[in-house]
């Protein structure tokens, strides 16, 4: 087994030099605590800069740096300070950061940033190739390494590789203008699992690879050559219990223990006990929507004056890239915009906004958490905002309110917050008066549920569902990549058939032998499918079935005539030689408490859906969900159940908006194996197109021909086009 090896541009740790000796401190950010667990044990490696230059670190100390960095399971990339420039400053803040963010008319395209981001990634490439193995497992992380994977897939081809996006991607639309846009998208599908917060970014991916390389997209899955990528969304979390036991721990300390912040705000809240604080904390960044903030709140004041003097803003504003153009202008606009509001709107007792623009201990976070009585986060553009979630796991006693952007990636997995459009300050006002005014037991009834999602799905599950995917990919993917029917293969094929002395054929009816039809009962066989079937019927020591998920009251009218041997539902019914329709299997269960856990999984990552519990079965309802990710969702949840319960007897039913799990003890493998264990065959073909045949593809034996109809993910051995090519290969049969 290979160790995993965690690719980031910057190390975990921060180094400190002090009287020529080397100090590696662990950060304490929201990344190194959710890979702490796949970080950790001999078995882990960190690729990343360490923060210090080439002209910032001491020669003599080169040795010292590597050693202290290995101690802590980590290795570096040399970096200069031009590549800094050019790469992070340049390419990464400038280009990338506010394209992929919508403000287009911020991003720099220059020749020079691109080549800089370009060498600087083949560093990290080479520094991946020269510390791993074939067998490592290789997780690269965020938007200043996109080229990376496909880099280091060229000198690796067989070693699996992850990719995770911390920002939002683009639309098409957006994504598009990007001079280097191919480059950048084929560099991420080097990888074999590409992760994203929300399905919207997925989904703008997908896209933009449909839509730029022309390469085949379905559902999740991208078909590169003879690759198979998967792309999905993990919202990531936090560490939700170190947030939940500071607010416990704070909550107990006793006056004479807490910071001065703390005593300010309980100055504050015992001079004016009505007056509600309201909490805004973010990075310095446009796409933050601070000033809009700021304007929706003067617009609050002057629309309900009657909350004036009852209300006090607390403005956070962490500095972030301070050498940036637009990020000085920011502070400027900023600093006028408090200013001018407190000028105007202030009173001899009161003051509107409080602004801070300084990083903040973890302490002094938990006080302001703690202490305000509603957290008012309204980026205009967010990959997800972990502050919603931090805020909502230190409200101990399920109070307070969150008002939150809905275009943050958060917003998706915390309904129960109140969601507003950023850009609509009328909107804002009102919601702001909501939550001013909101009765308790209804915060505790929001805050309650936001809370057992969090405390669920937190940030060392979030990187473990990562990790089990990409495992999973790794351990299955080569299996899913069927060869394509040549001309080679099928002549090779077609000599077996002749050659052979007693054949057995499964063939599929829907997407195999005909195409689909909006109305299904007007797929009707024409008759060349029933000339060709004939032929194959009426071959010397040839058995032939029809095997399919329809009923047989249709499959009996059109080919009960004819005498072709013929399994319908999956397995229930079977009709051999034109006989009436016997039952195949009896009905039977015992499997709830197996698959329960994997459905509780899916509504955790699906907003808007629910389990349904029903005598004999298991629903899992997607109708109050986005369609599309809704769909999504239910084209996974059939896969992972069907390669669950493997040979237990469950069936899965799709409806409308819901998808049952019963009881049933039926499918095609089942049926197939039981047909061929009935006498000795030396040639067995079965083809189909969907998941239901790859039941058989699994269960024949591995000497019988296989074929998927269609490029998706297979068992089959091999895979044909379409239709038409399946009747080509039949009437090779035919005509042997």
């Amino acid at each position: 087994m290979g160790k995993t090896i965690i690719i980031s541009n910057r190390l975990p740790v921060q180094l400190q030099i002090s009287n020529g000796t080397i100090n590696a401190i662990p950060s304490v950010g929201g990344l190194a605590t959710g890979m702490k667990s796949v970080h950790s044990g001999s078995d882990g490696l960190w690729i990343g800069w360490s923060g210090l230059t080439d002209e910032e670190t001491p020669p003599e100390l080169e040795d010292d740096i590597d050693k202290a960095l290995a101690e802590n399971g980590c290795a570096k990339v040399n970096l200069n300070a031009e590549e800094i420039d050019g790469f992070y400053f340049g390419f990464s803040n400038r280009t990338v950061w506010p394209l992929f963010h919508y403000f287009l008319e911020y991003s720099e395209f220059e020749l020079d940033f691109w080549n800089t981001y370009k060498a600087v990634n083949q560093k990290f490439a080479d520094a991946i190739i020269e510390k791993s193995n074939e067998d490592d497992t290789i997780w690269v992380h965020d938007y200043q390494l996109m080229l990376v994977p496909q880099m280091v897939r060229e000198k690796r081809p067989d070693t699996t590789i992850g990719f995770f996006l911390h920002i939002p991607f683009p639309s098409y639309e957006i994504f598009r203008t990007l001079p280097w846009r191919e480059e950048v998208l084929e560099g991420l599908l080097g990888s074999d699992l590409i992760g994203f917060h929300t399905y919207d970014y997925e989904r703008h991916f997908l896209s933009s690879v449909r839509r730029l390389l022309g390469l085949d997209v379905s559902f999740n899955e991208i078909y590169q050559d003879n690759r198979v990528i998967k792309v999905d969304s993990f919202p990531m979390g936090i560490d939700y219990k170190k947030f939940k036991d500071a607010a416990i721990l704070h909550s107990s300390k006793r006056e004479s223990e807490r910071s001065d912040l703390q005593m300010r705000l309980d100055s504050h809240k015992a001079s004016a006990p009505d007056t509600k604080l309201i909490l805004s904390i973010d990075r310095l960044d446009y796409s933050k929507g601070i000033a809009k903030r700021l304007n929706a709140f003067e617009y609050f004041l002057n629309k309900y004056p009657e909350y004036k003097e009852k209300v006090r803003l607390i403005i956070l504003a962490v500095p972030s890239r301070s050498n940036v153009p637009q990020y000085q202008l920011l502070k400027k606009e900023i600093d006028e915009l408090v200013g001018r509001i407190n000028g105007e709107l202030s009173t001899v007792n009161w003051t509107p906004i409080w602004y801070f623009y300084r990083s903040l201990p973890f302490e002094s976070l938990i006080d302001l958490y703690t202490s305000s009585d509603i957290a008012w986060l309204t980026p205009l553009r967010d990959g997800m905002n972990l502050v919603a979630k931090e805020y909502i796991a230190t409200r101990t006693d399920k109070t307070g309110v969150l008002i939150l952007s809905e275009m943050a990636g958060s917003a998706y997995e915390m309904n129960e917050a109140l969601l507003i459009n950023p850009n609509n300050f009328e909107e804002q006002a009102d919601t702001l008066k909501r939550a001013i005014n909101m009765p308790v037991e209804e915060q505790v009834s929001r805050n309650e549920f936001l809370q057992n999602r969090l405390e669920r799905y937190n940030v060392e599950v979030w990187a473990k569902e990562f990790m089990s995917a990409l495992n999973e990919k790794r351990d299955t993917g080569k299996a899913f990549v069927s060869q394509k029917m040549s001309t080679d293969i099928l002549n090779t094929i077609g000599q077996d058939y002749a050659k052979s002395k007693k054949r057995l054929l499964f063939l599929d009816y829907d997407g195999t032998l005909v195409g689909f039809h909006k109305d299904p009962q007007k797929a009707s066989p024409d008759e060349d499918l029933y000339e060709l079937l004939d032929s194959l019927q009426n071959q010397e020591n040839t058995t032939l079935f029809l095997i399919s998920g329809r009923d047989k009251q249709t499959f009996g009218r059109w080919f009960l005539p004819k005498k072709y041997n013929m399994i319908v539902e999956h397995g229930v019914w079977i009709s051999k030689e034109g006989h009436e329709f016997k039952m195949l299997e009896q009905v039977k269960g015992e499997w709830m408490a197996k698959i329960r856990p994997v459905l509780e999984s899916f509504v955790d990552r699906t907003p808007g859906s629910f389990i349904e519990e029903k005598n004999y079965s298991l629903a899992w309802h997607y109708r109050n969900t986005d369609p599309d990710f809704g769909e999504k969702r239910a084209t996974e949840l059939n896969t992972v159940l069907r390669s669950l319960i493997g040979n237990d007897d469950i069936s899965v039913l799709n409806g409308n908006k819901v998808l049952e799990i019963k009881s049933s003890n039926v499918n095609k493998g089942r049926a197939a194996t039981r047909m061929l264990s009935e006498d000795e065959y030396d040639f067995v073909f079965a083809i189909g197109d969907d998941w239901t045949d790859e039941f058989m593809f699994q269960e024949l034996p591995e000497s019988a021909v296989t074929v998927k109809v269609g490029l998706k993910k297979t068992h089959a051995r091999y895979h044909v086009e379409n239709t038409r090519r399946v009747r080509e290969l039949l009437t090779r049969f035919a005509k042997p």
